[in-house]
């Protein structure tokens, strides 16, 4: 078997003008990377990593053979294409298309399954999918182009990824081993929720850090579980998802500082984590139905 290759290598076997790219964020195992294509006719030495290809414009046939027969499907915007790792593979297709690249590292996955069926994992491999009609993952890879392209998360976690990126990755890799996934494991499934020292441990953690990026790995780090069973014991103990309690911990923690009117807006976002004050503002619309400015003007008269 040839040596595997990286994103960066895939250029010099099927080249094309690239649109996207999240390799400057450094998100841990996956990356985004977008691409014009002309028809080509290309072999594929085996990928590092996992690959979903989402079609985002433009629409032809396309023929793909891996390990068995030649496959012949539509591409078209909307569908998406899987590749496992460690797979050769020969792609044909005649016209102009424009695509989204995902990657996911066999790590990530690996882990990722480990934490979903909380067992021992044996192996994971993506089955072999030309080209499926599969919203949920169509729009999950646009929420990583948005991502790629505004350099932040929407939740207000400022740097490399922040919450939202890391549960964007969390659900496509859910998602693929839940429909596309072969995986073979041993251990019983790990049952229990969080306890309520470990949610006061967390209240108080996130009530003291507002102003600062908080990530899924920080806060299932503090009680000492993997990032999935975090989640999920989080949502059954306080009712949603990480994310959405820290931004409306945020919130309330602005209600607060707005009491004050000599405190500039744009210092009340720095000092709650908002990435800005156009973030809180947004924020305060979606949540509560009006702006800092108006919140402030109804509780100080």
């Amino acid at each position: 078997m040839s040596t595997p290759i990286t994103p960066d290598d895939l250029p010099i076997y099927v080249p094309g003008i690239r649109t996207d790219d999240s390799a400057h964020l450094c998100w841990d195992g996956v990356r985004l990377v977008g691409y014009r294509y002309t028809g080509s006719d290309v072999g594929i030495p085996p990928l590092r990593d996992n690959a979903l290809v989402a079609y985002r414009a433009g629409a032809s046939t396309i023929h793909r053979r891996c390990t068995g027969a030649w496959q012949t499907d539509e591409a078209r915007p909307g569908a998406v294409s899987l590749l496992s790792h460690a797979q050769d593979s020969h792609w044909r297709w005649s016209e102009t298309i424009e695509v989204f690249h995902l990657y996911l590292s066999p790590a990530l996955m690996a882990r990722t399954a480990t934490d979903l069926y909380a067992r021992e994992i044996g192996a994971v491999a993506l089955r072999d999918v030309l080209a499926a009609d599969d919203p949920v993952l169509a729009g999950l890879v646009a929420g990583f182009a948005r991502e790629a392209r505004e350099g932040r998360a929407r939740d207000g976690e400022v740097g490399k990824g922040g919450l939202y990126v890391e549960s964007l990755r969390q659900a496509a890799c859910v998602h693929l081993l839940r429909h596309y996934a072969e995986v073979r494991f041993r251990e019983p499934e790990a049952r229990g929720g969080l306890s309520p020292a470990q949610c006061r441990r967390l209240s108080a953690f996130i009530e003291d850090s507002l102003g600062q990026s908080l990530t899924l790995a920080d806060l299932a780090g503090l009680v000492g579980l993997s990032i999935f069973h975090f989640t999920r014991k989080f949502r059954g103990s306080f009712g949603c998802p990480p994310h959405a309690y820290v931004l409306r911990r945020r919130l309330e923690g602005a209600k607060r500082l707005l009491a004050r009117p000599d405190l500039p807006l744009k210092v009340v976002a720095a000092e709650c984590g908002f990435a800005d004050q156009s973030h809180m503002t947004r924020a305060f619309r979606n949540l509560l139905g009006t702006t800092p400015a108006s919140y402030r003007r109804h509780i100080t008269g």
